[in-house]
């Protein structure tokens, strides 16, 4: 069994085509025909099929107009119908052939149906938002992504390429600028003061904030330093005004032999960048937002892929 190190700095490709990970895109249909074609292999989510589920004239929506999101769901089905005849597209790309599909495809599509660790990403940026799936098994890795539903990215690579895959994931983009935040480099404040403050902006009740700050049990650390006052209410203030996107990822180890349970890395971006969520119980219940660079996250996620990995696959 492989122990994956993502702490590590990967070693010097041999070679050019070693350093890059194969990545192909799919459309929906052309996805679901590959993954029937390597056996019938399950896809890590689950979406309509476009066929069903359109309002028509005798359903709820169709009687009393369409709501928002069956308006999107229509929109969604329309596209898909769209969209040629998989196997044709597949063939003239020469990805499928009388003997089958590229085995390349097969391969990855294959091991995201029989992973031994899994991530499930969810990042939004802006008006972006996108959902991948990474999973490993031995010293390979596969990951699917998309931002619509519709069009897919499957790529698959060593291993050890994974690091540098994971950064692609937070990289903010090009048409979100950053700039400076009122939010310190590392803000340790207790759990229940960012919850109430958080609470009270989103009711439009700032005036609280001040009070909450005051009442608190717990004092607020910024790099260390303990801060009061008008200079911890701007900075815990800050954490969820200044939100412009968040970034979720479930771990899980996925074996007959061990007990199932999730890891989760949480990551906020406010106006400088990406800053990480992190619970601590060593002096109550406690949060520390700390800021991170999008290579950061191989560092950040190793701890949590230790804590649902089996003990005997945690090197000692």
């Amino acid at each position: 069994m492989v122990t994956i190190d993502l702490t590590t700095p990967p070693p010097p490709p041999t070679s050019f085509i070693d350093a890059m990970a194969r990545r192909l895109a799919l459309t929906l249909p052309e996805l679901r025909l590959v993954a029937e074609l390597a056996g019938g292999a399950p896809l890590p989510f689950d979406l309509p099929d476009g066929g069903d589920d359109v309002a028509d004239a005798g359903s709820l929506s169709g009687r009393l107009g369409q709501s928002r999101g069956s308006a999107e769901d229509s929109a969604y089905a329309e596209a898909l119908r769209t969209l040629h005849d998989p196997e044709d597209t597949l063939r003239r790309r020469g990805l499928v052939t009388d003997a089958g599909a590229e085995p390349g495809i097969v391969g990855a599509v294959g091991l995201l149906a029989t992973p031994r660790l899994a991530l499930d990403i969810d990042v939004a940026a802006g008006t972006t938002q996108v959902k991948a799936w990474h999973r490993q098994s031995g010293g390979a890795v596969a990951s699917l992504s998309t931002c619509d539903g519709i069009v897919f990215e499957l790529a698959w690579f060593p291993v050890d390429q994974w690091t540098t895959e994971l950064a692609r994931v937070t990289a903010p983009p090009e048409d979100l600028p950053l700039g400076t935040s009122h939010v310190p480099a590392r803000l340790d404040v207790p759990y229940a003061l960012a919850d109430s403050v958080g609470e009270a902006l989103r009711s439009g009740r700032s005036d609280l904030v001040p009070v909450l700050v005051g009442q608190s049990d717990g004092i607020v650390l910024a790099d260390g330093r303990e801060i009061s006052g008008p200079e911890a209410v701007d900075a815990v203030s800050a954490v969820h005004t200044e939100g412009r996107g968040r970034m979720r990822i479930l771990a899980a180890e996925v074996s007959e032999r061990a007990t199932t349970s999730v890891g989760v890395v949480s990551w906020v971006l406010l106006r400088d960048g990406w800053h990480s969520l992190t619970p601590r119980h060593d002096d109550g219940a406690r949060v520390a937002v700390t800021r991170v660079d999008p290579d950061d996250l191989a560092t950040e996620l190793a701890p949590v892929l230790a804590q649902v990995t089996a003990p005997e696959d945690i090197p000692t």
